[in-house]
């Protein structure tokens, strides 16, 4: 492999004005087909199998105006001053409310608070529900400008209106994260190569393959159907990793025109040996990534999906586009105005690097090292044997959003469970008696522990589908909850029999039980696949046993000290005010699989860049405690540089007030640190110093059979005449290759 990457880079770098062109014009070209042929995103949320699924799809076919998979907005009307809501002219101007929302656009039905007993006990407080027609992503802004009109006016007359559900958009304000993720990029790229090229080669490249995917993505929802939501995980792990590509490549670039090496020849090499490490390193992303399908949830398949292809661009882009801005840059990218860069080799160098240093201390004292490395992420991984899943609700929200503010009136007015009723499908169709069928389901529900109420059923106009609402006594995201469902499920088996009725419970408090239960078994399998496949792809890049081994278990090392650095923040509530978590909750189900796949794919960079330099200085005859430091140190600057990128872009979206957007930056903020600075930067020398050449042992058999990929580069070295010259244009100045 590395000969051909060898051939690609050279070829690249003498034909750069062909393959800038052909970057540019498939952005060009991707850019107008997506403006001008897209199609309308999908945002239709399923999770096939399971009971809740199963209870939509019946009352989309036979009762459509229930709408039970539509939006939902409750809305939350107090008395001010402990007056009462029953009072005449506070009714009047509930009812002045009501009726403009039952004329806004996409409102299927708006319920009445006074005649349908949504009145608390002291009549301070009462709510609406409002149905739509169409799922929360397909609200359009008139519908919520809407919404939100009609709550002012409430307000105007002397009520006091608060919103919840999730019809009413979130505070979610990313655009400061983003902005501090870029101008942290680029000091930290600017600091480790001491020039501004340097540095903005790997930022340009990255957003342009970003913005040639995300074309890609857009032009795709003409031709299948994709959620609104996939281009998400495509943008954020597809900046991740062609930042780390880029730097691998940039950095070796440089390395070998410093050593003296001629710039077409050092294009050549660099593509060649650190290229052969971002193939693999990608190879082992996108399998991460496509195992997302494991999980039967279709939007995150359309998510894992759509960001393997954004990796698949990065990698061809840092193989292509990039050695041929090398020709561009000329001897300028291996300058520097920073004296710590001048250095040619920074093994030979005066004074040794930090990197250096730090290597030849972890050779010195393994067992110590390894010893104080694991024992913490072991302390810290403690508390996530405690981890329950779920998805955050308004009671979540921060204190001074309205979602939150509706909550609490519901909670302190009717108690938690109104903020999360359960939907009940009833299928009486094989019952003579419908409605008598349906009433005796609804009062032996009722009757279950933990359910405070069941309304009278509401039957379709066929009269075979009746609809019960049944209000728990606890709050949506609670273990209670979860475990009412549990039992209204086995109740309804009895009933079923006893009745010649079909029951399903739904809603969607009961929809994010069923997709937290489904992730949660789907994540052993998960696990399987990817860490299996790429062990296997580790294996082929390092032909060892002991260095995919040892890289496997780091990684899960590093996810389950995450995992309870999580749990310990936003579910048991440990340092929520430094962190702005504003109510400890069960941990969103997403988060585990969305986590192991992002990590998993930034952690095997990190391993691949490593210990590839390792393994080409002992394949070149390094003893292995040499190897080891030589390596290190070669690599141990954009490892470094790559993960304090990662951090500070993850570490942004901490700012943002949405609980759930929050968690997930703390999550990979705290992934990639333990990961990179613990596990690569400890636990890899440590441990490739205590098995020494055992490390790079493969049987003899396994030797024959795996194909070899020459991700070093030793074939380069040794090869015994120069590969052939790709076709050279004329007019080509040839200083610019010197």
């Amino acid at each position: 492999m590395a000969r051909y990457l060898y051939r690609l880079g050279r070829f690249a770098f003498q034909r750069r004005r062909l393959v800038a062109a052909i970057w540019v014009g498939l952005l060009a070209v991707l850019g107008v087909a997506g403006a001008t042929m897209a199609g309308t995103p999908s945002d239709e949320f399923a999770i096939p199998g399971t009971e809740s699924q199963q209870a939509i799809d019946l009352l989309g076919e036979r009762f459509p105006e229930a709408a039970a998979d539509g939006a939902v907005a409750r809305v939350v009307f107090a008395a001010p001053d402990g007056r009462r809501l029953t009072d005449p002219a506070y009714q009047q101007q509930v009812q002045q409310v009501l009726a403009m929302l039952r004329t806004a656009p996409q409102v299927s039905a708006v319920s009445d608070p006074f005649g349908g007993g949504a009145v608390s006990p002291d009549g301070s407080v009462a709510f609406a529900q409002v149905r739509y027609v169409v799922q929360d992503a397909d609200l359009t802004e008139p519908a919520r400008a809407a919404l939100s009109d009609a709550a002012a006016a409430g307000r105007a007359g002397g009520l006091i209106v608060e919103m919840g559900g999730g019809a009413v958009e979130q505070e979610a304000d990313l655009g400061a994260a983003e902005i501090l993720g870029i101008a942290v990029a680029a000091v930290v790229l600017v600091v480790t190569f001491g020039s501004l090229i340097a540095a903005g080669l790997p930022l340009l490249t990255a957003l342009l393959g970003i913005a040639i995917s995300l074309a890609a993505v857009t032009l795709a929802t003409r031709f299948v159907d994709l959620s609104a939501d996939a281009p998400a995980l495509a943008m954020m792990i597809g900046i991740a990793v062609a930042i780390d590509y880029a730097l691998f490549i940039v950095s070796r670039y440089r390395q070998e025109v410093r050593t003296g090496r001629d710039h077409l020849d050092a294009a050549g090499t660099a593509v060649g040996t650190a290229g052969s490490a971002v193939v693999f390193a990608g190879l082992t992303v996108i399998v991460v990534l496509s195992g997302l399908t494991v999980v039967n949830i279709p939007i995150l398949t359309q998510m894992g999906l759509t960001a393997a292809f954004a990796v698949a661009v990065a990698v061809v882009i840092a193989l292509t586009l990039l050695p041929a801005m090398f020709g561009f840059t000329g001897r300028r990218i291996a300058g520097s105005w920073l004296r710590g860069q001048r250095e040619p080799d920074p093994l030979t160098g005066v004074r040794p690097t930090m990197g250096a240093r730090w290597a030849r201390f972890v050779v010195r004292r393994p067992v110590a090292v390894l010893l104080v490395a694991a024992v913490g992420l072991g302390v810290l991984a403690v508390p996530a044997m405690d981890l329950r899943l779920g998805l955050p609700d308004d009671g979540t929200a921060a204190p001074d959003t309205t979602r939150r503010k509706a909550y609490d009136l519901l909670t302190s007015g009717f108690g938690p469970g109104f903020n999360g009723p359960l939907t009940i499908a009833v299928d009486a169709a094989g019952n003579a008696d419908p409605q008598g069928a349906a009433r005796q389901i609804a009062t032996a529900l009722a009757e279950v522990d933990g359910v405070v109420a069941v309304a009278d059923p509401v039957f379709n106009q066929a009269g075979d589908t009746a609809l019960l609402t049944a209000v728990p006594a606890s709050g949506p995201s609670s273990a209670a909850t979860e475990e009412l469902v549990a039992a209204l499920r086995e109740t309804a088996v009895g009933l079923e029999a006893r009745t010649g009725t079909d029951i399903a419970v739904t809603g969607q408090t009961a929809i994010d039980i069923d997709m937290s239960h489904r992730i949660g078994d789907a994540l052993p399998p998960y696990l399987a696949i990817v860490v299996g496949l790429a062990f296997i792809l580790l294996m082929l890049v390092f032909r060892s046993i002991l260095v995919p081994l040892k890289a496997t278990l780091g990684f899960l090392l590093s996810v389950a000290a995450t995992f309870g650095a999580v749990v310990a923040v936003f579910q048991w509530g440990w340092l929520s005010e430094l962190f702005g978590v504003a109510e400890p909750g069960p941990i969103m189900s997403a988060l585990p699989i969305f986590l192991i796949g992002l990590v998993f794919g930034l952690a095997m960079d990190y391993q691949v860049f490593l210990v590839t330099r390792m393994r080409e200085e002992h394949v070149h005859g390094a003893e292995p405690s040499q190897a080891i430091v030589s390596g290190f140190t070669h690599s141990a600057r954009v490892v470094t540089a790559a993960a304090v990128i990662m951090i500070a872009v993850f570490s942004g979206f901490m700012l943002a007030p949405n609980p759930l957007i929050k968690s997930v930056g703390f999550a990979l903020s705290a992934a990639v640190l333990f990961d990179a600075f613990v596990v690569r930067m400890a636990i890899v020398p440590a441990v490739m110093a205590l098995i020494g050449r055992a490390g790079w042992w493969l049987p003899r058999w396994l030797d024959r059979l795996l194909p070899d990929v020459d991700v070093e580069g030793q074939r380069l070295e040794r090869r015994p005449d120069p590969l052939p010259e790709p076709y050279v244009p004329p007019r080509e100045p040839e200083t610019s290759l010197r």
